[in-house]
């Protein structure tokens, strides 16, 4: 498969309500365009970026002053400045890098008492962008002892019909899966009403980051309504069915939403993340022993902490054909150290998280070292207004991948992928489907 980059860029973004640093808020009376003078918002190291700016409310220009401050990729601002736009518009010199990177655009229009905000990253030669995080020399030991171990636990499986989600397309499961002599996975598993024995792909699509229901089945019925059986799992072990202010309260006993991924960090055999990594192995153990499966085609679908378990699945297992991957989380953690934008969940905010021991532990979870090893086809999206999965990291993802890989580039998306953009990627998997040689 040749590899490919398809550059979309979209020159109109919307502003921010004072107090928040989303560049996308519903019903804004606020309109910014931000368009860089290179129309894929992309440098060479040494070249100097320039930006138009321009600012509009209820579609009228206005001549606000504009404050700003300019710094790498999650990092301080290294420079500040102002203009006063005129008929609406102005144009910011953001300079350059000499190492590759990306420089943040952070923008403030200060009108009738009140403020705007706005951000918009270039980047400068990404596709040189490498990992801070070490190679371990005894990562593929570790892992292929730890996915042993596991499966020295008898898989066990719940099921259970779930009529709240049963269509006439499809038929919808809750399932409890014991991954490991301690640990269990919750999931929902649509299968096509029409289904048939040893006919149809499956698709595992593991979580976003967070102590949360599963909220997937309905989003995505595309995949059942095409012949896909489909599993969308949850990590921690908590049945979906358990209400709102329940999962509130587990999620404030782990430290905060995402403490458990602090859980255990300094020690690569008790960090939390372990199980996590097998338990999606094992939800393809269990894919794979339907009848219904066409023995050939197993596929990895998921976004953020999702997108990051899926490209850690898809090198962990080879059964694995081809992965799909949005803005991808625990990429590079460490690369704070390093002096830049690390991956999420930043530990850099937290007091005493890049240890060295922490740091070590790291090495053996951190995305960058799975990206390595993956063999299948690789479908990757992200954005470079993203502050949660910073496109440094997902460019030092993309660089490391030698497999066969697409991409679609969003410049202007911050955390999100388009429904349209989600369709594309369920399209693009079914033509990786490998067809038996009798069909």
């Amino acid at each position: 498969m040749q590899k490919k980059l398809i550059m979309i860029v979209l020159l109109l973004a919307i502003a921010v309500a004072a107090l928040k640093a989303e560049n996308y808020p519903y019903r804004s009376d606020a309109l910014w365009m931000t368009v860089p003078n290179h129309a894929d918002w992309l440098y060479k190291t040494g070249e100097k970026a320039r930006v138009e700016v321009g600012f509009y409310l209820y579609g009228i220009p206005r001549d606000a002053t504009v404050t700003y401050e300019i710094g790498p990729d999650m990092m301080p601002a290294t420079n500040t400045g102002s203009v006063q736009l005129k008929n609406g518009r102005a144009t910011i010199d953001m300079g350059t890098m000499k190492k590759p990177g990306f420089l943040d655009l952070r923008l403030t229009a200060s009108l009738d008492g009140r403020q705007y905000q706005h951000h918009v990253k270039v980047g400068f030669s990404p596709e040189q962008l490498k990992p801070y995080t070490q190679n371990p020399s005894d990562f593929d030991a570790f892992w292929k002892q730890t996915v042993a171990e596991a499966r020295k636990s008898a898989l066990k499986v719940e099921k259970t019909k779930v009529d709240k989600f049963t269509t006439e397309d499809f038929d919808c499961y809750l399932l409890k899966i014991k991954t490991d002599a301690r640990h269990s996975i919750y999931g929902y598993l649509t299968m096509p009403k029409t289904a048939k024995a040893g006919r149809h792909p499956v698709v595992l699509c593991p979580p976003g980051a967070g102590i949360k229901t599963i909220k997937e089945p309905m989003r995505n019925t595309y995949y059942a309504k095409n012949g896909f059986i489909r599993l969308e799992m949850e990590i921690h072990g908590l049945n979906p069915e358990l209400d709102a202010e329940t999962f509130k309260e587990i999620s404030t006993a782990f430290s905060g939403e995402n403490g458990y991924l602090e859980n255990g960090l300094d020690d690569r055999d008790n960090y939390y993340m372990k199980h996590v990594y097998v338990a999606c192995v094992r939800a393809f153990d269990y894919l794979c022993s339907l009848p219904e499966w066409d023995g050939r085609n197993v596929f990895v679908q998921g976004g953020s902490q999702g997108g990051a378990l899926s490209l850690i699945t898809a090198a962990l297992d080879p059964r694995v054909t081809a992965c799909v991957a949005n803005h991808p989380a625990l990429s590079d953690m460490a690369g704070y150290l390093d002096h830049r934008a690390g991956g999420y969940p930043h530990f850099n905010n937290e007091h005493g998280m890049l240890t060295p021991e922490k740091v070590k532990t790291m090495q053996y979870y951190d995305v960058v070292n799975f990206a390595r090893r993956i063999q299948c086809p690789v479908f990757m999206t992200w954005g470079y207004n993203d502050n949660v999965c910073p496109p440094t990291t997902s460019y030092i993802v993309w660089n490391l991948i030698s497999a066969p890989k697409d991409a679609l580039v969003t410049p202007i998306n911050e955390h999100w992928t388009s429904e349209t953009t989600n369709h594309g990627q369920m399209e693009w998997l079914k033509r990786q489907i490998k067809k038996d040689n009798n069909e």
